[in-house]
């Protein structure tokens, strides 16, 4: 199949998941900024400059947008005062949004601007306006819990124990991705580290500690959403499965690990490392060390 129709297939099931998700779910107009403000964005400047430079901020100004327009509109009616649920939860997005935004910002513009996931995409328009249309997509299904619980008059109640709880596990995720977005900065930054890969800290026990982190935060989004969800509304939890598969089966896990593969796969040491290092979830205990004498795991 060649890359324009690749390009219209991406962009037509995108948007039927859009808006079909966004009709069910009582969030159309959200859903529409959320697209407007991507294909805005890749009309103004990727497409003439052929570059994905602002692709991670305008991720990150996607969640702010959504969630400021949903405050405005819907919030100010409901609120009363005792409903922290519609206030923390936006608050724990923005706090995530603003630092893995910001991070991400500073990682490519280090790297020249270039971000080596959109190499294949950038060969027709289409298939390139197709990865701004999916990114419209899972910014809205992953912040979906959240704009429930802003607009939704079932959602105007005090706090359950399932917000504390969920709030606890967003604390914990977030907490666990900054420390291993740090140790791997640190361990990059580190002239001696070139050329190498990071096993330590967070690392040992994970092979990609900062997406378990991700992950969790959003599965706590959930379970505190889940106090009031009722209907189409509990397609809220898409969010933590939208992030798992985003993760796990497109831009996170196989890119990175073929990239690891590429530069380190002829390694004993790393063929040691991924053999007995967890994709996601951390292991309790540190895996094994490497040992030397050990037979090759990998032909």
């Amino acid at each position: 199949m060649d890359n324009a129709k690749r390009g219209i297939i991406s962009n037509a099931v995108g948007l039927l998941i859009l808006a079909s998700v966004s009709w069910a779910m009582e969030l159309t107009r959200t859903a529409a900024l959320a697209l407007a403000i991507n294909w805005l964005v890749f009309l103004v400047h990727a497409l003439p400059n052929d570059s994905e430079k602002f692709f991670d901020a305008t991720g990150s100004v996607t969640y702010l947008a959504m969630g400021a327009y949903s405050v405005a509109t819907s919030w100010s009616a409901q609120w009363d005062g005792t409903n922290l649920r519609q206030f923390v939860n936006p608050a724990l997005m923005t706090i995530w949004c603003v630092r893995l935004g910001s991070f991400l910002l500073t990682r490519i513009i280090k790297d020249g601007g270039h971000d080596s996931r959109f190499v294949e995409f950038r060969k027709h328009w289409l298939r390139f306006l197709g990865v701004w249309t999916i990114q419209s997509i899972w910014c809205f299904l992953v912040a979906s819990p959240v704009l429930v619980v802003v607009t939704s008059e079932a959602c105007s109640t005090g706090a359950s124990l399932l917000d504390v709880a969920g709030w606890c596990i967003w604390a914990f995720g977030f907490v666990f991705e900054v420390v291993a977005d740090q140790q791997k900065s640190a361990f990059r930054a580190d002239p001696s580290n070139k050329g190498k890969f990071i096993t330590a800290g967070l690392w040992s026990r994970s092979r990609h500690p900062n997406y378990f982190g991700e992950i969790t935060m959003w599965i706590g989004i959930s379970v505190s959403s889940s106090s009031c969800l009722h209907g189409a509304q509990w397609m809220a939890w898409l969010s933590p499965l939208t992030t798992f598969v985003l993760l796990m089966k497109v831009s996170g896990v196989p890119l990175q690990e073929a990239q690891g593969e590429k530069r380190w796969g002829s390694d004993p040491e790393y063929q040691w490392y991924m053999k007995h290092t967890p994709c996601i979830v951390p292991a309790l205990c540190p895996p094994p060390a490497y040992d030397s004498k050990a037979k090759p795991l990998l032909q």
